[in-house]
């Protein structure tokens, strides 16, 4: 099968000082993963570096076989859509003209969307879930709400490769887990390419096949979720104690030990 995305001996610096080195990883086109790792590990700047916006100090990085250096903005946005951690909208948009924002590339610069676009838009606000939201203001929106708003604005885009960076921040359980059964929906039926950062463990090794693990900007393991979850690895990278349990039902739970 051919790769989604290739690293080879990937290093970045963010404001002058090193956070990514020498990172190989592979993804196969059709793939759902996740990118695992402590606050700082780098896998924020990592995402960046795949979409080209962050270009890399030192490596190769390739979309679909294509050098992302070599590619134009037009052309970035037909392979690759980044989904933000956060979104901040300075105006009182509503959730459809938010999801607009998705189809910047692929419509003429002025004037309403085409009937391409707007057929995108809504394909993408009902596989999120937010059409019936689609004339609500974006502010105006629960943690949740907001966030599949959001993804619905990466895939407008209609992208074979999406990334979402931490889809599952601050929200309460029933969300994150609706989130989750919605990416890997998108990633069954629409055979689309799936990485997403997150501090979810249990959550990402139920839902992702591969997972890759970052420790202080280095990928230091890779693979099925059972292979990567060692508890001596991660209590070296997240330095505590904490046990690593197969459950009746076949799902690892990684647990924290509380600190005495």
């Amino acid at each position: 099968m051919s790769a989604a995305i290739e690293l080879e001996g990937v290093s970045a610096r963010y404001g002058g000082a090193p956070c990514l080195c020498d990172i190989t990883l592979r993804l196969e086109e059709g793939g759902l993963a996740a990118l695992l790792g402590p606050n700082g590990a780098g896998k924020s700047t990592l995402l960046r570096v795949i979409t080209g916006r962050h270009p890399p100090a030192s490596g190769a990085v390739r979309l679909f076989g294509g050098d992302v250096a070599r590619l134009n903005a037009a052309e970035r946005a037909a392979l690759v859509a980044l989904a933000p951690q956060e979104l901040t909208v300075p105006l009182p948009f509503t959730v459809e003209e938010v999801v607009a924002v998705g189809r910047t590339a692929r419509r003429p610069r002025w004037g309403a969307p085409d009937p391409a676009s707007r057929r995108a838009m809504e394909e993408a606000m009902r596989a999120m879930d937010v059409w019936d939201l689609r004339e609500r203001p974006f502010e105006e929106l629960s943690g949740g709400e907001r966030q599949r708003a959001v993804i619905a604005m990466a895939l407008a885009q209609e992208p074979r490769l999406l990334l979402l960076d931490e889809p599952t921040s601050h929200l309460d359980l029933s969300h994150r887990l609706e989130i989750f059964e919605r990416i890997e929906r998108m990633n069954a039926e629409r055979g689309l390419t799936v990485l997403l950062t997150s501090h979810d463990i249990n959550l990402a090794a139920e839902y992702c096949r591969r997972l890759f693990l970052l420790h202080r900007g280095r990928l230091v393991a890779e693979g099925a979720p059972g292979e990567t979850l060692r508890e001596p690895l991660l209590r070296e990278v997240y330095r505590c104690d904490l046990r690593v349990r197969r459950e009746d039902d076949g799902a690892l739970n990684v647990r924290p030990i509380r600190r005495r």
